[in-house]
């Protein structure tokens, strides 16, 4: 008789995000150039679509799934957007975003020092995915960042309005 499984495998976090791409073979060789990715396994289909697959960007488990529209998976592309972001927290934010857009990411925001303690910036991928991607900076109160983010605030609508 086989041994009790782990709840949760060393390997996996609690959260672990499940992307449907259109291409997900595609996106796995793009979150390796963008991200350094490691790709862990592929289940391809009869048809050849992955039915499966992971990557490991950091300490953290992607997995992936090619759209598969007879069974509702549809990916951000198809969907006209997503609602979903992927925070990625890494040790260089510049270095990292720079190489994911150079990989073929899209900028939404540009890095930037942040009110709450991070340099931090968003790129969407080519397959229609957002990542932000941060590195913390300093250590902030809850008190501190509100502060901070009331003066960002009050700073933004002064800039709107002149």
């Amino acid at each position: 008789m086989n041994a009790k499984a782990e709840n949760t495998p060393p390997c996996m976090r609690s959260i672990t995000p499940h992307l449907i791409c259109e291409g997900a073979s595609d996106a796995i060789e793009f979150y390796k150039k963008a991200f350094g990715a490691q790709e862990m396994m592929r289940l391809p289909g009869p048809d050849g679509k992955l039915m499966h697959a992971s990557v490991r960007i950091g300490d953290s488990i992607v997995m992936l799934v090619d759209e598969m529209p007879e069974w509702g998976a549809l990916g951000p592309k198809a969907l006209k957007g997503s609602p979903v972001t992927i925070h990625l927290m890494v040790d260089d934010v510049d270095a990292v975003f720079a190489q994911a857009v150079a990989a073929g990411a899209t900028v939404k925001m540009p890095v930037d020092d942040m009110f709450w303690g991070d340099r931090y910036g968003q790129v969407i991928d080519p397959f229609g995915h957002v990542w932000s991607i941060a590195t913390h900076m300093r250590d902030l109160t809850p008190d501190e960042i509100a502060a901070a983010g009331r003066e960002a605030m009050a700073k933004g609508c002064a800039e709107a309005t002149a």
